[in-house]
């Protein structure tokens, strides 16, 4: 081991940076706090991705708070997932403690409080502004997942999306997906064999029974339009502060899968949407995604690829992908690779695996003169974490026992009454709530099923015998309430300029 000087001047050349940084807190080192080495992350790096990751109670959700937060002064837009509900509060002012007042005595950083420019967004029935996507935004892979089909069942989904795409019919919402399905299987039975080939009835019969059961979890509200512009993310209020958006999704911990494809999906459509721009000073977006482990269950080799394309090219839109989680064997070793900043906080170890668990993690980070990784990772306090990040060079700094800075806002969730008052202020909630219905698969089936049946009852008069269906009540198509909202008709084709969105992640480009 080396001595403390030389510990000093090797943190604060490391994380030294000349341009834009998050101030991440002060260097420990055996156990005390150096305020002469403060470690500070290079904006510009951001946009590497990042994991940070830490046992229950170790300081994951406020590293996120105090990151978000200072990300937002530097006007960089965030995107975070609120699974547990306690990051509202980044709306209001903190306070300071005692405790707090101690915590930046140490390690040398003056303490303020501040609140922060937040949208609160939902795809439940929470409140707040209402995220949908369409059905062909999701598609066929990731719709297949969400769920639960085997391979025979994803490929009718695949064939049953291609026809849509051949003849123009719109899949805006699970109605349209209903509706399709069923008239394949029906009137236009003839119609789409002769095409695409026979499909099982039993096979369908399962898809349209899962997509009942999914119905029944509130999906149909998710699914439908006003879809989400990107656009909307990347606003900044009047004083320059990029806004926080806080998608809370404490009410559907029971449906992680409608809450990961979800994520998946959208991070598909920001790749397709954002422009090309490079290493810039800045990045254009963080994202955050907490319990990331639910991204990665269950997912196949085909999409896990496909997750691993996305977190390689998306930095070159711009866009930083953060990864909050246990444990960094929740993440695959793939997509761990492409992560520049590390942020580990303790880890416990009660069995074995646990043992186990944290040699794997330590392997993870870069050797230190100054640390034994393993050792440090299981005597880590509440607040305080294993750093090591990119710097302005794109170098790996060295290891560094961070003792993190306290949030400058509420560390608690806001009241009903805040969380009304910012959703009655939001522009974002007035636009989302609008209900605007136009045709798509269902009304344009509908109308082809009842044009079809007059033409063969007046073919069967001409011929004066009278319709094989005389005597029965004409059958008729009831029209369910419509949740489709918006003016814009995206273009069903296949694409060819962005083949593996639309091939696997099944994102539809929008022209307008």
């Amino acid at each position: 081991m080396k001595d403390k000087k030389e510990f000093i001047a090797s943190i604060s050349s490391g994380y030294a940076c000349k341009g834009d940084n998050i101030l991440l807190g002060g260097a420990v080192f055996e156990g005390e706090a150096m305020p002469e080495s403060q470690v500070r992350i290079p904006l510009k790096t951001l946009n590497r991705h990042g994991l940070i990751a830490g046992a229950t109670g170790t300081g994951k959700t406020k590293t996120l708070q105090v990151m978000a937060e200072q990300l937002s002064e530097k006007g960089v837009p965030v995107l975070l997932m609120d699974i547990k509900g306690d990051l509202s509060g980044i709306a209001m002012p903190g306070k300071e403690t005692e405790s707090i007042a101690g915590r930046h005595a140490r390690i040398g950083i003056p303490y303020s409080v501040k609140g922060f420019p937040v949208e609160l967004m939902t795809i439940s029935k929470q409140n707040g502004v209402r995220l949908r996507a369409t059905v062909s935004e999701f598609g066929p892979v990731l719709l297949s997942r969400i769920l639960d089909l085997n391979d025979a069942q994803a490929g009718i989904i695949s064939v049953i999306f291609k026809f849509c795409d051949d003849n123009g019919l719109p899949l805006l919402d699970l109605k349209d997906l209903k509706s399709v399905i069923r008239y394949a299987t029906s009137e236009g039975r003839e119609e789409f064999e002769k095409e695409y080939g026979r499909i099982s009835s039993a096979s369908t019969g399962v898809i349209l029974r899962k997509v009942l059961e999914l119905e029944q979890q509130d999906a149909d509200l998710f699914f439908g339009e006003l879809s989400l512009e990107i656009s909307d993310l990347l606003r900044k209020d009047k004083n320059g502060n990029a806004f926080i958006n806080i998608v809370r999704v404490t009410d559907i911990q029971n449906r992680p899968k409608l809450f990961s494809t979800f994520m998946l999906c959208l991070l598909a459509e920001i790749y397709d949407v954002m422009p090309e721009i490079g290493d810039r000073e800045k990045p254009e977006l963080v994202i955050f995604i907490e319990e990331a482990h639910l991204i990665f269950n269950r997912a196949g080799r085909t999409l896990l690829n496909e997750i691993e394309i996305i977190v390689k090219l998306i930095r070159s839109k711009g866009i930083g992908i953060f990864f909050v989680t246990q444990n960094p064997t929740d993440i695959p070793n793939s997509v761990l690779a492409q992560l520049g900043l590390k942020i580990q906080h303790a880890l416990r170890a009660f069995t074995a695996a646990d043992r186990q668990a944290i040699r794997l993690a330590a392997e993870n980070f870069p050797l230190s003169d100054y640390y034994k990784t393993d050792m440090v990772l299981t005597s880590l306090g509440t607040g305080e974490a294993l750093v090591t990040a990119l710097n302005e060079k794109g170098i790996p700094t060295p290891l560094a026992v961070t003792m993190v800075r306290a949030p400058m806002s509420r560390m608690d969730i806001l009241s009903p009454e805040e969380i009304a008052e910012i959703n009655n202020s939001s522009e974002l909630v007035r636009k989302y709530e609008r209900v605007i219905d136009r045709d798509s698969a269902y009304e344009i089936l509908d109308r082809k099923i009842v044009s079809v049946r007059k033409s063969q009852e007046g073919r069967a008069a001409g011929k004066g015998g009278g319709s094989r269906h005389e005597g029965k009540p004409e059958r008729t198509t009831r029209r369910a309430p419509s949740r489709r909202r918006t003016t814009i008709h995206p273009v069903v084709k296949v694409l060819t300029s962005a083949t593996f969105i639309r091939g696997v992640m099944g994102i539809l480009k929008k022209h307008f």
